[in-house]
């Protein structure tokens, strides 16, 4: 018979709609609105995985995200196989792959259920004690061993095929969670006409309205109350909906990240559609509805398949139409399991009630549920489960004043315990809220908020229904700012219970495995094992023990963890604390945080206007931050280092182009423009003249160099602010912070001008002649347009900035266009100068080039530590301006102490050789290791216009060293070098004026 534990009625799956998929090989059928775990029951599936550390035989424990058993690998097709997921969770759909995880050879028969036999052995604390010694068996036994065991299941072994989205989303109210209490918040939020963002993890709203069947609320049922909420919520604009939802992170500035699970139901997805949306959520106020988790009992073999939180027999039973069991046996300490009983009495099912409280203690819950022929058994405790796969029967005996009686066994093929609610405080928590213990809901609840968030419901330990509905309307209110509440009218709820910790017994407690943590087999013996041992910390405990540390972060184990260490220790609880509450709140998949940021966009390549040129015409490129710049341009024949000479020698004799529009480029605006960037740089900067450029210095606070660049004086109140390719985003973030929190006073803008213009620029001693005939409006002459000037004017008709600066030492223009002309105009620029030979040259070019000058490369003659006075920029420093950035810093001891590194040249004894860069050196290479190292290599190539190789390098009091011979590391060894000026070509820089 298919489906034989479907009820014949009832539950809100879609009967007309049926679905089949697999598991372990075998068919499953289900319904439209099924779970992978309800159709699993459905069909009498109660056996689905083994435990982590002993095998033992698991089946499904809860019917939410806190499940820590019914782990599955999950095949939705080819390269879509996860590990891991949560049966609970996973929508049932056709096609669907499903199989058990952590077991060998079958599920039925698992090799390593022999750990089982063993576990008087796997303690608490076993493989620290055991995999010591003997110490050669680590590398060959243990950790082999340890790694093959590690892991639940198969990690996937092929590249993820999906598509998976990233949204950000500004909301003046988030609500986490969409039960009674959300669904309230949400109603009264929205009628302010504020923008609201309502989140659940389910693919419906209602939360507990979901399988509470008998509720109401104003006189109408729940479900009626749930259906015109949604609709209404539904019919304003301001608010946005997200089903299938999960908050798993809070963050400062009420950050929230959520996943939406978008195409994991649908048996044919959109083409192009994303699997997981990743929503990061920027909310004014965050109302957290995040309801309660129940809390399991910890008795003997209380782990066995069939063994269920009461509330979640109830979901399947009413949310479902599923029977759990026939035979149901529900054990509590409190007051909601009995309304499982009823709803499974209801249903047909035969029931009997074990309540761990006397009958003093009891409500009229008990006399209620008698009255509807069910057995009730009161002050009676649980022994331990019968049966091996499944659940047989239970033994229960009475118990008084700690004296266990006489044992009765009850048949029974479900076992519903409940033993009491913990609020799901977990996002609370992640936004440094602090958490207050509360004596009579035996719980810790949401104290004091850090942050704009309000609780409310079951997650501020509020279980009845009305005063759930109640406090979800005013914090929704609240929140977004309008006053007023309104109080609901709601059928009462069973609440109230008796915390139990672990049940009495009459076995041997040294024999007596009582699960606390059903994913990593801690009992509550291993708990007080560790205590023995001398932990006492909670955080200790939980990672001696591993209690907590599984998928469901120990939403099922936490609190009765917490309840056996404090009453172990004979300590209040709220003195044993908590343990922390770390994102994410369930798992996340990686393809939802990588969103579409892979292959390409992984690391995202930025390109300038004149790449495709480049291209071309045989450009070699190199990535350079996250650009792609032309490294070299090869010729027919050449390699690079042929190529490199030509470029040079043909910048030196004739003229040269080169593609700089990678340049960082910031305009600085405003009536304090100049007073700002005298803060900024070492430079003086307010009798900068308008069209003059100055070579800008800037330090971090410590008095370190941070970057460099140009700086051109467009107007009074304008500056053109150039940077380093890869320090643009630094140089503005650094910039930024100063003028929002040091000098907020300052009447200054800022902007990234990078990609608005293309740099061309163009240098040599033909470089005026390439370029007059196509520049209108600027006089070009040395007298009208001397060194570091800028103009503006048009090239090629375009509207241009150009500047006359040099970054190789010879006579140079920067030609500076919107980026849409940048193409055109430098085809023209190349096209009037093929008759010079102009000649296109790369960044290998472009550094031989500047390394003949001795021109810094800030990231590669400086390394953070490096002062202006290191590189021979001391004379920069304006003497007279009051203060800049890391002005202090360049007084401190060790900044003005003699024998820091200083910038030198290094000429190689054998012309040819070139040196490594970050190649070591020593003054003489016989010293005994070690030996001590003055300096190093930072910049070294092979240069054609000098004839021989050239470096540049910081060396300890290495201007005091010049014409002295040191010795610089090799493959081969030690190599000769003369220490010398670090310019190597045209000491007297007339050629830059020419």
């Amino acid at each position: 018979m298919a489906q034989p534990h479907r009820l014949p009625q009832g539950g809100r799956v879609d009967r007309a709609t049926p679905i089949r998929f697999s598991f372990d090989g075998r068919t499953i059928e289900g319904f439209a609105g099924d779970t992978v775990a309800s159709a699993l029951l459905a069909n009498g599936v109660h056996l689905v995985g083994r435990s982590f550390k002993y095998h033992r035989p698991r089946g499904i424990l809860t019917h939410g995200s806190d499940e820590p058993s019914a782990l599955l690998q999950v095949d939705r097709g080819p390269g879509k196989i996860d590990p891991n997921n949560r049966a609970t969770v996973v929508e049932a759909r056709n096609g669907l792959t499903t199989s058990s995880q952590n077991r060998w050879p079958s599920l039925a028969f698992d090799v390593g259920a022999v750990n089982d036999l063993l576990s008087s052995v796997f303690v608490a604390g076993f493989y620290y004690k055991t995999f010591m010694w003997p110490r050669s068996f680590w590398d060959k036994v243990y950790e082999p061993v340890i790694r093959a065991a590690a892991g639940l299941g198969v990690a996937p072994q092929v590249a993820d095929p999906d598509a998976y989205a990233n949204r950000h989303a500004h909301c003046d109210v988030l609500i986490v969670g969409a039960g009674p209490a959300g669904l309230a918040a949400a109603l009264a939020a929205a009628k302010s006409g504020k923008r609201v963002i309502l989140a659940d993890e389910q693919p419906e709203f209602g939360g507990s309205l979901l399988h509470d069947t008998t509720a109401t609320i104003d006189g109408q049922s729940a479900e009626a109350w749930r259906i015109a909420a949604i609709e209404e919520l539904d019919g304003y604009e301001t608010v946005t909906l997200l089903p299938r939802t999960t908050a798993f992170g809070y963050y400062n500035h009420n950050h929230v990240a959520l996943t939406e699970r978008v195409t994991d139901h649908r048996e044919t997805p959109a083409k192009g559609a994303p699997r997981e949306r990743l929503w990061q959520v920027r909310a004014g106020e965050v109302v957290l509805a995040t309801g309660s988790h129940e809390r399991p009992l910890v008795f003997a073999d209380n782990d066995r398949p069939g063994v269920m939180l009461a509330e979640s027999v109830r979901v399947f039973i009413n949310r479902y139409g599923v029977a759990p069991g026939r035979r149901i046996v529900f054990v509590t300490s409190g007051a909601s399991a009995y309304a499982a009983a009823a709803d499974a009495k209801a249903a047909g099912l035969e029931v009997v009630m074990v309540d761990l409280r006397p009958e003093r203690d009891c409500g009229p819950e008990a006399a209620d549920l008698r009255l509807k022929g069910v057995e009730v058994l009161t002050g009676q405790t649980v022994i331990e489960t019968k049966g091996r796969k499944r659940v047989a029967g239970l033994v229960v005996a009475p118990c008084a004043n700690g004296t266990v009686g006489d044992r009765r066994v009850i048949a029974c093929d479900c076992v519903g315990m409940s033993g009491g609610w913990t609020p799901a405080v977990h996002l609370f928590s992640q936004s440094r809220g602090k958490l207050a213990y509360d004596e009579g809901r035996d719980a810790f609840l949401p104290g004091v908020s850090a942050q704009a968030e309000r609780s409310v419901g079951a997650a501020a330990g509020l279980y009845d229904l009305a005063t759930c509905l109640t406090s979800g309307y005013a914090a929704g209110a609240a929140a977004a700012g309008v006053a007023g509440g309104r109080a609901f009218a709601a059928s009462q709820t069973p609440t109230g219970f008796t915390p139990v910790r672990d049940l009495p017994t009459d076995a041997n407690p040294a024999k007596v495995r009582a699960f606390v943590d059903f994913q990593n087999d801690v009992t509550a013996k291993d708990l007080k094992l560790a205590m023995r041992e001398g932990f006492e910390s909670i955080e200790h405990v939980k990672r001696y023990t591993t209690t907590g540390m599984a998928t469901d972060q120990g939403k099922t184990s936490n609190m009765n963890a917490l309840g056996i260490v404090s009453k172990a220790l004979g300590r209040p609880l709220p003195a044993i604390g908590t343990t922390t509450f770390r994102p994410p709140y369930t798992p996340v998949t990686f393809g939802a945080l990588v969103g579409p940021a892979r292959d390409a966009l992984f690391d995202p390549i930025r390109t300038t206007p004149i790449h495709e040129w480049a291209a071309e015409h045989g450009a070699a490129f190199e990535n350079v931050a996250l650009w792609r710049r032309a490294w070299h341009f090869a010729r027919p024949g050449e390699d690079m280092h042929a190529a490199v000479d030509r470029e040079c020698r043909a910048v030196r004799e004739g003229v040269g182009i080169f593609d700089a529009s990678t340049l960082g480029k910031i305009e600085v605006v405003g009536p304090d423009a100049a007073e700002f960037m005298n803060r900024m740089y070492v430079n003086p900067w307010t009798k900068l003249g308008v069209g003059r450029c100055r070579y800008g210095l800037m330090l971090k606070e410590d008095g370190y160099i941070l970057d460099d660049g140009v700086v051109a004086r467009m107007a009074e109140d304008r500056f053109h602010v150039t940077t380093t390719t890869g320090g643009a985003p630094r140089v503005m973030n650094h910039m930024e912070d100063y003028l929002q929190t040091e000098w907020p006073d300052l009447d200054v803008f800022l902007t990234s001008t990078t990609e608005q213009w293309a740099v061309i620029a163009v240098q040599g001693p033909r470089a005026r002649d390439v370029i007059a005939p196509l520049v209108s409006g600027i006089d070009l002459s040395n007298e009208a347009f001397p060194h570091m000037s800028v103009r503006e004017g048009a090239i090629c008709g375009a509207p241009c900035r150009l500047f006359r600066v040099s970054f190789t030492g010879d006579l140079g223009f920067e030609i500076n266009v919107p980026a849409d002309y940048g193409r055109a105009v430098w085809e023209a620029v190349f096209a009037a100068g093929e008759p010079y030979g102009i000649t296109p040259y790369g960044t290998e070019a472009m550094h031989v080039l500047r390394a003949e000058k001795g021109y810094i490369i800030v990231g590669q003659e400086t390394d953070g530590t490096v002062t202006p006075d290191d590189v021979g920029l001391a004379g920069m420093i304006a003497k007279a301006k009051k203060d800049f950035v890391g002005k202090r810093s360049l007084a401190r001891p060790d900044v003005v102490a003699a024998g820091r590194k200083q910038l030198v040249g290094l000429a190689t004894e054998t012309a040819a050789l070139v040196l490594d860069e970050g190649a070591q050196i020593v003054a003489d290479p016989g010293e005994p290791i070690p030996m001590t190292m003055l300096g190093h290599v930072t910049s070294s190539y092979f240069s054609a216009n000098c004839g021989r190789s050239i470096a540049l390098a910081l060396v300890a009091d290495g201007r005091a060293l010049m014409g002295r011979t040191l010795h610089v590391t090799t493959p081969a060894g030690f190599a000769a070098a003369t220490v010398c000026d670090p310019v190597f070509f045209d000491s007297e820089g007339g050629r830059i004026h020419a």
